[in-house]
């Protein structure tokens, strides 16, 4: 599920934020007071989805098994596009409020936005789509909670990559941050305009055997620092969060103490310092006064979501977990004895058996709270022979990274470890290695 969710979120992350920002700064208008050319950008986001999802399944029933013929010039289009955007974004808000007299302007500024939000869906997109294709692996059935968790994952990264654009926006309804927020677009827009720019020059790279040497350093430091490079996606909206933030503190609505009444005489305004439409007008500056406290709030909340799976979650997802090395034990006859003693600890022990067909085999033994023992193989039904670890008291299934309940260790059901008949005698547990031969097919 984790692996599943740290692939995804930063994939959707950068066309979701791109399609947010645009959509906000170039919005002209409402209902028929729009341009015609305010539904481009919704244009573009369809037919780069759709497109995206042709390639994926081209891609996925191998009609298409190699994508630099596509991506090449999709991405020096946007090598030329997205300095444009930048430009435009920059200058938004001197089109939006000029738009009237200069059509043909707001017009190519949303032409740009749905050339550029097109191309990227359709880069960034289909190897997220791809992800669907692993959710289930070979010969095994559709319906486990294996996919059942990947599918949670891929969920779950898609809605936290729309839920951060759609609580970035909220910064946009505070109108003292409008600058800001065209600052951070404008920034976002060049991040993206980088991670192009990488993609290409490893195309170019890799067909020109001449290629620069400088370049190629730039070009390394970009490819290993691309995690760094979506989470600045999300931490350019710092500053209009900030100012955002600071707009709802410091600046409270002015109030005066009193008012004049209909006669000329001054008059107590009460609570709020005025009275009939001034009550109305001070909710109104205390309400948006709250919005953009809740909006840096839930914005610093969405940065730091963002960070956490780019360096937690990605850390976590690409930890390798090594199983403890098998214990010696005595092995005579047809038995294996292991003493009370070797396992008395309860902490998780870990031997090797290697079956009459030759298929080494692993099995499991901790004592438990109660004193007795848990003893089974060291693989499940559900997971296969992917193995048991412990860490902080817990044992822990190393696949689907499910805590087992020490209690139910040595019973069948879940991802119980798979238990078998066992005897104790004179401090020992006995186990008869013809026990052990019957489950060969579990590490096979």
């Amino acid at each position: 599920m984790l692996k599943q969710f740290v692939s995804v979120m930063p994939g959707v992350l950068g066309p979701a934020l791109l399609v947010m920002s645009l959509s906000v700064v170039f919005s002209v208008g409402e209902g028929r007071r729009r341009p015609r050319s305010h539904g481009w950008r919704l244009w573009g986001l369809v037919l780069g989805m759709a497109a995206a999802v042709v390639f994926a399944a081209l891609r996925a029933t191998a009609v298409v098994n190699q994508r630099t013929f596509v991506n090449y010039p999709v991405l020096m289009v946007l090598a030329v596009v997205d300095p444009a955007v930048i430009v435009a974004v920059a200058a938004s808000t001197r089109i939006v409020r000029e738009w009237r007299s200069r059509r043909w302007l707001v017009g190519l500024a949303n032409a740009l936005s749905a050339i550029m939000i097109a191309l990227t869906v359709f880069f960034a997109v289909p190897d997220v789509i791809l992800e669907l294709t692993i959710w289930v692996e070979p010969g095994d059935p559709v319906f486990t909670s294996d996919m059942l968790l990947r599918a949670s994952g891929f969920v779950l990264g898609i809605g936290l990559s729309i839920v951060v654009a759609a609580i970035f926006r909220t910064l946009w309804s505070t109108p003292r941050v409008r600058v800001w927020f065209v600052g951070a677009a404008a920034v976002l827009v060049a991040i993206i305009w980088m991670q192009h720019l990488t993609a290409l020059l490893q195309i170019i790279q890799a067909r020109d055997p001449s290629f620069p040497m400088r370049l190629f350093v730039v070009l390394a430091w970009s490819i290993n620092h691309n995690d760094w490079l979506i989470m600045a996606q999300a931490l350019v909206f710092l500053f209009p969060a900030g100012f955002s933030l600071l707009v709802g503190i410091r600046h409270p609505p002015a109030v005066p103490s009193a008012v004049p009444s209909g006669d000329g005489r001054r008059v107590d305004a009460g609570e709020d310092g005025l009275v009939g439409a001034g009550h109305a007008r001070a909710r109104i500056v205390r309400a948006r006064r709250r919005h953009a406290i809740v909006s840096a709030v839930w914005s610093a909340c969405a940065m730091v979501m963002v960070v956490l799976t780019l360096t937690v979650g990605v850390a976590r997802s690409t930890e390798v977990i090594n199983l403890s090395p098998p214990e010696k034990y005595s092995l005579s006859q047809g038995v294996a004895t292991i003493t009370f003693a070797q396992v008395d600890d309860g902490h998780l022990h870990r031997f090797e058996y290697t079956a009459k067909d030759g298929t080494v085999m692993r099995f499991i033994i901790i004592k438990k709270n109660g004193g007795a023992y848990g003893v089974g193989l060291d693989a499940c039904e559900n997971c296969g022979d992917a193995g048991y670890y412990e860490k902080d008291g817990k044992i822990i299934c190393k696949r689907c990274e499910v805590a087992i309940n020490l209690a139910t260790i040595g019973f069948k059901g879940g991802c119980n470890p798979i238990p078998f008949d066992y005897t104790t005698q004179n401090g020992r547990i006995v186990i008869q290695t013809s026990v052990l031969d019957a489950l060969s097919s579990h590490f096979q």
